[in-house]
């Protein structure tokens, strides 16, 4: 019998705890695909956050270190200047990294930290219950926001991707989305790049991935895929902002 598909060699056998039709378990599988396909997977060392993924330490089939809330750069970055011949990334979400985390991201980028950051964008903090995010879009509805984010009262979301562009330090920056099989295998090639740009020595990575959150947006798994499509790409669009192999 011909084998076309199996689980990753860089998963375990411990269930997701995600809510059906989150698609972090996506994103994981791609991280892993990746880490397997460019044969570091067993020199690799995962910072996990503090938010939905806070338990992917139990899921990556690598070595893992917990990080305090926002501090997964700045964690990352003592372990690679310790373990400077392993690959290191932190997986962290939006409020994890945009947030609390806003300052450690910033720096990460401006020293051009060798390590590679996956940045789950679901616009909403999705652990805590649904309070609104610095992603969270203008008029989108949370616990906090009932009414709709309000533009006076707490200005436009960021643009992480764009922003951390600037920074001369920032060697891959991209931003994916997981909402279509087409644009999940643009998603994997673009983690695969930038795990790349590390092994490289090229300077810090980003990859910034548009992701769902149903629960907390009250939609179903399919009508959220599309609540992405019509509202989340066209404020953040896709695509690669700074390239290490084209010199950007």
């Amino acid at each position: 019998m011909t084998m076309v598909y199996e689980k990753s060699k860089g998963l375990t056998d411990v269930p997701f705890h995600y809510c059906p039709g989150c698609t972090h378990g996506v994103i994981h599988k791609l991280v892993a695909e990746s880490l397997v396909e460019l044969g570091v997977l067993d020199d690799t060392i995962g910072v996990a956050p503090v938010g939905c993924s806070v338990l992917a330490y139990k899921y990556f089939n690598c070595d893992m270190q917990e990080a305090a809330h926002g501090r997964a750069p700045a964690v990352a970055t003592g372990i690679k200047r310790v373990f400077p011949d392993k690959v290191v990334f932190s997986y962290q979400g939006d409020g994890d990294l945009a947030s609390i985390g806003a300052g450690e991201i910033v720096h990460v980028a401006h020293r051009a930290e060798k390590i590679t950051t996956i940045f789950v964008n679901n616009a909403i903090y999705g652990m805590t219950g649904g309070q609104m995010a610095p992603t969270t879009l203008v008029g989108q509805k949370t616990t906090t926001s009932p009414l709709g984010r309000d533009e006076a009262l707490s200005g436009k979301p960021i643009r992480i991707s764009e922003m951390l562009a600037t920074i001369d330090g920032a060697k891959f920056v991209e931003r994916v989305s997981v909402d279509t099989p087409a644009n999940i295998r643009k998603a994997k090639k673009a983690i695969k790049r930038a795990f790349e740009c590390q092994i490289k020595g090229e300077g810090f990575a980003i990859v910034e991935v548009l992701s769902t959150c149903p629960t907390n947006w009250g939609l179903t798994p399919v009508k959220a895929l599309d609540w992405l499509k019509d509202n989340m790409i066209p404020y953040y669009p896709l695509g690669n902002f700074r390239n290490f192999e084209e010199g950007k």
